[in-house]
Protein backbone atom coordinates (compact mmCIF):
# COMPACT_ATOMS: atom_id res chain seq x y z
CA UNK A 1 0.00 0.00 0.00
CA UNK A 2 1.68 3.18 -1.20
CA UNK A 3 -0.10 5.41 1.31
CA UNK A 4 0.50 3.12 4.30
CA UNK A 5 3.30 3.71 6.78
CA UNK A 6 4.58 1.33 9.43
CA UNK A 7 3.51 2.12 12.98
CA UNK A 8 6.09 3.08 15.59
CA UNK A 9 6.11 1.86 19.16
CA UNK A 10 5.37 5.44 20.25
CA UNK A 11 2.26 5.48 18.07
CA UNK A 12 1.15 2.13 19.47
CA UNK A 13 1.32 3.42 23.03
CA UNK A 14 -0.66 6.48 21.97
CA UNK A 15 -3.29 4.23 20.39
CA UNK A 16 -3.68 2.46 23.74
CA UNK A 17 -4.14 5.79 25.50
CA UNK A 18 -6.77 6.79 22.94
CA UNK A 19 -8.57 3.46 23.12
CA UNK A 20 -7.81 2.52 19.49
CA UNK A 21 -7.33 -1.27 19.21
CA UNK A 22 -4.32 -2.72 17.40
CA UNK A 23 -4.77 -5.42 14.76
CA UNK A 24 -2.10 -8.07 14.35
CA UNK A 25 -1.90 -11.29 12.32
CA UNK A 26 0.81 -13.81 11.56
CA UNK A 27 2.38 -14.14 8.13
CA UNK A 28 5.16 -16.44 7.01
CA UNK A 29 5.81 -15.69 3.34
CA UNK A 30 5.84 -12.96 0.70
CA UNK A 31 2.35 -13.55 -0.68
CA UNK A 32 0.47 -13.68 2.63
CA UNK A 33 2.41 -10.62 3.84
CA UNK A 34 1.36 -8.67 0.73
CA UNK A 35 -2.28 -9.58 1.25
CA UNK A 36 -2.48 -8.67 4.93
CA UNK A 37 -0.68 -5.37 4.32
CA UNK A 38 -3.09 -4.51 1.52
CA UNK A 39 -5.95 -5.30 3.92
CA UNK A 40 -4.66 -2.64 6.34
CA UNK A 41 -3.21 -4.72 9.19
CA UNK A 42 -1.38 -2.73 11.89
CA UNK A 43 1.29 -5.32 12.73
CA UNK A 44 2.55 -8.62 11.37
CA UNK A 45 3.97 -11.34 13.59
CA UNK A 46 6.37 -13.76 11.96
CA UNK A 47 5.53 -16.38 14.54
CA UNK A 48 7.39 -19.52 15.45
CA UNK A 49 3.93 -21.03 14.92
CA UNK A 50 5.35 -21.57 11.43
CA UNK A 51 6.65 -24.79 12.97
CA UNK A 52 3.05 -26.01 13.20
CA UNK A 53 1.34 -24.45 10.18
CA UNK A 54 4.18 -24.34 7.65
CA UNK A 55 6.59 -27.10 8.65
CA UNK A 56 4.06 -29.60 10.01
CA UNK A 57 5.68 -29.97 13.44
CA UNK A 58 3.62 -30.81 16.52
CA UNK A 59 5.12 -27.93 18.53
CA UNK A 60 7.13 -24.77 17.95
CA UNK A 61 10.24 -26.25 19.60
CA UNK A 62 12.08 -27.43 16.44
CA UNK A 63 12.01 -23.95 14.85
CA UNK A 64 15.48 -22.41 14.46
CA UNK A 65 16.96 -18.94 14.06
CA UNK A 66 17.67 -19.81 10.42
CA UNK A 67 13.97 -20.55 9.92
CA UNK A 68 12.94 -17.24 11.47
CA UNK A 69 15.46 -15.22 9.46
CA UNK A 70 14.37 -16.87 6.20
CA UNK A 71 10.65 -16.31 6.75
CA UNK A 72 11.10 -12.79 8.13
CA UNK A 73 13.02 -11.71 5.02
CA UNK A 74 10.21 -13.00 2.82
CA UNK A 75 7.55 -11.23 4.89
CA UNK A 76 9.46 -7.94 4.90
CA UNK A 77 9.71 -8.06 1.12
CA UNK A 78 5.94 -8.47 0.92
CA UNK A 79 4.96 -5.92 3.56
CA UNK A 80 7.53 -3.15 3.56
CA UNK A 81 5.11 -0.61 5.03
CA UNK A 82 3.99 -2.63 8.05
CA UNK A 83 5.54 -3.02 11.52
CA UNK A 84 6.94 -6.56 11.64
CA UNK A 85 7.69 -8.52 14.81
CA UNK A 86 9.62 -11.80 14.77
CA UNK A 87 9.56 -14.53 17.38
CA UNK A 88 12.77 -15.54 19.06
CA UNK A 89 12.61 -19.34 18.85
CA UNK A 90 13.04 -21.89 21.61
CA UNK A 91 16.27 -21.67 23.62
CA UNK A 92 17.75 -18.82 21.58
CA UNK A 93 17.61 -16.30 24.44
CA UNK A 94 18.25 -18.41 27.54
CA UNK A 95 22.02 -18.75 27.30
CA UNK A 96 24.62 -16.04 27.77
CA UNK A 97 23.69 -12.48 26.91
CA UNK A 98 26.36 -12.49 24.19
CA UNK A 99 24.79 -15.52 22.54
CA UNK A 100 21.32 -14.00 22.90
CA UNK A 101 22.40 -10.72 21.31
CA UNK A 102 24.00 -12.59 18.40
CA UNK A 103 20.66 -14.29 17.77
CA UNK A 104 18.79 -10.98 18.07
CA UNK A 105 21.26 -9.37 15.66
CA UNK A 106 20.51 -12.04 13.06
CA UNK A 107 16.77 -11.41 13.29
CA UNK A 108 17.24 -7.66 12.95
CA UNK A 109 20.13 -7.42 10.46
CA UNK A 110 19.49 -10.49 8.29
CA UNK A 111 15.73 -10.73 8.69
CA UNK A 112 15.10 -6.96 8.75
CA UNK A 113 12.42 -7.20 11.46
CA UNK A 114 11.35 -4.09 13.38
CA UNK A 115 11.11 -5.89 16.73
CA UNK A 116 11.36 -9.28 18.40
CA UNK A 117 8.96 -11.23 20.62
CA UNK A 118 10.03 -13.31 23.60
CA UNK A 119 8.05 -15.74 25.72
CA UNK A 120 8.32 -15.54 29.49
CA UNK A 121 7.83 -13.28 32.49
CA UNK A 122 10.10 -12.15 35.29
CA UNK A 123 12.66 -14.83 34.50
CA UNK A 124 13.58 -13.16 31.19
CA UNK A 125 13.38 -9.52 32.29
CA UNK A 126 17.11 -8.98 32.68
CA UNK A 127 17.59 -10.28 29.16
CA UNK A 128 14.79 -8.05 27.86
CA UNK A 129 16.46 -5.07 29.50
CA UNK A 130 19.81 -5.82 27.82
CA UNK A 131 18.18 -6.23 24.40
CA UNK A 132 16.23 -2.98 24.74
CA UNK A 133 19.41 -1.21 25.86
CA UNK A 134 21.00 -2.49 22.64
CA UNK A 135 18.32 -0.61 20.71
CA UNK A 136 15.96 -3.46 19.81
CA UNK A 137 12.23 -3.16 20.55
CA UNK A 138 10.84 -6.16 22.45
CA UNK A 139 7.29 -7.39 22.90
CA UNK A 140 6.71 -9.87 25.71
CA UNK A 141 4.49 -12.94 25.72
CA UNK A 142 2.88 -14.39 28.84
CA UNK A 143 -0.03 -16.65 29.70
CA UNK A 144 0.07 -19.79 27.61
CA UNK A 145 3.62 -19.84 26.24
CA UNK A 146 3.90 -22.56 23.57
CA UNK A 147 7.67 -22.92 23.95
CA UNK A 148 7.05 -24.05 27.54
CA UNK A 149 4.19 -26.41 26.71
CA UNK A 150 6.04 -29.46 28.03
CA UNK A 151 6.75 -27.72 31.33
CA UNK A 152 3.26 -26.30 31.92
CA UNK A 153 1.50 -29.53 31.03
CA UNK A 154 -0.29 -28.66 27.80
CA UNK A 155 -2.31 -25.91 26.18
CA UNK A 156 -4.14 -24.79 29.32
CA UNK A 157 -6.12 -21.63 30.13
CA UNK A 158 -4.10 -19.28 32.33
CA UNK A 159 -5.31 -16.99 35.13
CA UNK A 160 -8.06 -19.25 36.46
CA UNK A 161 -7.22 -18.74 40.14
CA UNK A 162 -6.05 -15.86 42.30
CA UNK A 163 -2.45 -17.05 42.58
CA UNK A 164 -2.07 -17.47 38.83
CA UNK A 165 -3.73 -14.11 38.18
CA UNK A 166 -1.26 -12.42 40.53
CA UNK A 167 1.65 -14.18 38.82
CA UNK A 168 0.56 -12.92 35.41
CA UNK A 169 0.12 -9.37 36.69
CA UNK A 170 3.57 -9.36 38.25
CA UNK A 171 5.09 -10.75 35.05
CA UNK A 172 3.39 -8.06 32.97
CA UNK A 173 4.56 -5.25 35.25
CA UNK A 174 8.10 -6.65 35.28
CA UNK A 175 8.21 -6.80 31.47
CA UNK A 176 6.96 -3.23 31.27
CA UNK A 177 9.64 -2.15 33.73
CA UNK A 178 12.28 -4.00 31.71
CA UNK A 179 11.39 -1.92 28.65
CA UNK A 180 9.04 -4.12 26.62
CA UNK A 181 6.81 -1.99 24.35
CA UNK A 182 3.89 -4.43 24.51
CA UNK A 183 2.79 -7.83 25.80
CA UNK A 184 0.97 -10.70 24.13
CA UNK A 185 -1.53 -12.40 26.45
CA UNK A 186 -2.35 -15.91 25.25
CA UNK A 187 -5.22 -18.05 26.57
CA UNK A 188 -5.76 -15.86 29.63
CA UNK A 189 -9.14 -15.49 31.29
CA UNK A 190 -10.90 -12.33 30.13
CA UNK A 191 -11.15 -10.79 33.60
CA UNK A 192 -7.44 -11.18 34.31
CA UNK A 193 -6.45 -9.93 30.85
CA UNK A 194 -8.66 -6.87 31.32
CA UNK A 195 -7.15 -6.09 34.72
CA UNK A 196 -3.59 -6.45 33.39
CA UNK A 197 -4.42 -4.17 30.46
CA UNK A 198 -5.68 -1.53 32.89
CA UNK A 199 -2.64 -1.78 35.16
CA UNK A 200 0.13 -1.26 32.61
CA UNK A 201 0.84 1.59 30.21
CA UNK A 202 2.00 -0.53 27.27
CA UNK A 203 -0.40 -2.27 24.86
CA UNK A 204 -1.62 -5.79 25.46
CA UNK A 205 -2.30 -7.98 22.43
CA UNK A 206 -4.71 -10.80 23.12
CA UNK A 207 -5.04 -14.23 21.57
CA UNK A 208 -7.75 -16.11 23.35
CA UNK A 209 -7.65 -13.47 26.10
CA UNK A 210 -11.05 -11.84 25.68
CA UNK A 211 -12.47 -8.53 24.59
CA UNK A 212 -10.59 -6.01 26.70
CA UNK A 213 -6.99 -6.24 25.50
CA UNK A 214 -5.54 -3.29 23.58
CA UNK A 215 -5.32 -5.37 20.42
CA UNK A 216 -5.80 -8.83 18.98
CA UNK A 217 -3.61 -11.30 17.11
CA UNK A 218 -4.55 -14.50 15.30
CA UNK A 219 -2.74 -17.03 13.16
CA UNK A 220 -3.27 -16.48 9.42
CA UNK A 221 -4.10 -20.14 8.84
CA UNK A 222 -6.76 -20.08 11.56
CA UNK A 223 -8.50 -17.05 10.07
CA UNK A 224 -9.10 -18.95 6.83
CA UNK A 225 -9.17 -22.64 7.85
CA UNK A 226 -6.03 -23.08 5.79
CA UNK A 227 -5.30 -26.61 7.00
CA UNK A 228 -6.41 -30.20 6.52
CA UNK A 229 -8.04 -31.28 8.67
CA UNK A 230 -8.86 -27.98 10.33
CA UNK A 231 -9.44 -28.13 14.09
CA UNK A 232 -11.69 -25.31 15.26
CA UNK A 233 -10.68 -23.22 18.28
CA UNK A 234 -13.08 -21.37 20.56
CA UNK A 235 -11.12 -18.13 20.50
CA UNK A 236 -10.85 -18.01 16.69
CA UNK A 237 -13.37 -16.56 14.27
CA UNK A 238 -13.24 -17.94 10.74
CA UNK A 239 -13.32 -15.30 8.02
CA UNK A 240 -13.14 -17.69 5.07
CA UNK A 241 -12.74 -21.37 4.28
CA UNK A 242 -9.67 -21.35 2.06
CA UNK A 243 -8.88 -24.98 2.80
CA UNK A 244 -12.08 -26.24 1.21
CA UNK A 245 -11.70 -23.83 -1.72
CA UNK A 246 -8.18 -25.06 -2.47
CA UNK A 247 -9.10 -28.73 -2.08
CA UNK A 248 -12.10 -28.40 -4.41
CA UNK A 249 -10.16 -26.31 -6.92
CA UNK A 250 -7.28 -28.78 -7.17
CA UNK A 251 -9.74 -31.67 -7.41
CA UNK A 252 -11.43 -29.98 -10.37
CA UNK A 253 -8.03 -29.31 -11.98
CA UNK A 254 -7.09 -32.98 -11.66
CA UNK A 255 -10.40 -34.00 -13.25
CA UNK A 256 -9.96 -31.64 -16.20
CA UNK A 257 -6.38 -32.76 -16.81
CA UNK A 258 -7.53 -36.39 -16.83
CA UNK A 259 -10.44 -35.79 -19.20
CA UNK A 260 -8.35 -33.39 -21.34
CA UNK A 261 -10.75 -30.48 -20.95
CA UNK A 262 -7.77 -28.47 -19.70
CA UNK A 263 -5.98 -26.88 -21.42
CA UNK A 264 -8.75 -25.65 -23.73
CA UNK A 265 -8.27 -23.67 -26.96
CA UNK A 266 -8.15 -20.34 -25.12
CA UNK A 267 -5.18 -21.57 -23.04
CA UNK A 268 -2.83 -22.46 -25.92
CA UNK A 269 -0.50 -20.68 -28.34
CA UNK A 270 -0.48 -21.59 -32.05
CA UNK A 271 2.28 -21.52 -34.64
CA UNK A 272 2.06 -20.23 -38.23
CA UNK A 273 1.15 -22.78 -40.92
CA UNK A 274 4.65 -22.78 -42.42
CA UNK A 275 6.10 -23.73 -39.02
CA UNK A 276 3.73 -26.68 -38.76
CA UNK A 277 4.66 -27.72 -42.31
CA UNK A 278 8.36 -27.57 -41.46
CA UNK A 279 7.76 -29.89 -38.52
CA UNK A 280 5.30 -32.38 -39.99
CA UNK A 281 5.42 -31.82 -43.74
CA UNK A 282 2.61 -30.59 -45.98
CA UNK A 283 0.52 -33.65 -45.32
CA UNK A 284 -0.04 -32.59 -41.72
CA UNK A 285 -3.04 -30.33 -41.27
CA UNK A 286 -3.05 -27.67 -38.61
CA UNK A 287 -5.31 -28.56 -35.71
CA UNK A 288 -8.45 -26.51 -35.53
CA UNK A 289 -11.11 -26.61 -32.89
CA UNK A 290 -14.33 -28.32 -33.87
Amino acid sequence: MANKHALSIVKMKKMKQEGVPLSMVTAYDYSSAQLVEEAGIDMILVGDSLGNVVQGEHTTLPVTIEDMVYHTRAVVRGAGNTFIVTDMPFMTYHGSIDETLRNVRRIMQEGHAHAIKMEGGREICETVKKIVQAGVPVIGHIGLTPQSVNQIGGYLIQGKDEQDAQRLLEDAKALEQAGAFGIVLELVTEEVARFISEQISIPTIGIGAGRYCDGQVLVFHDLFQYASPYRSKRFVKTYGDVGTMIREGVSQYVKEVKDRSFPAENHVFTAEDHVVESLYGKSKEKVHSS
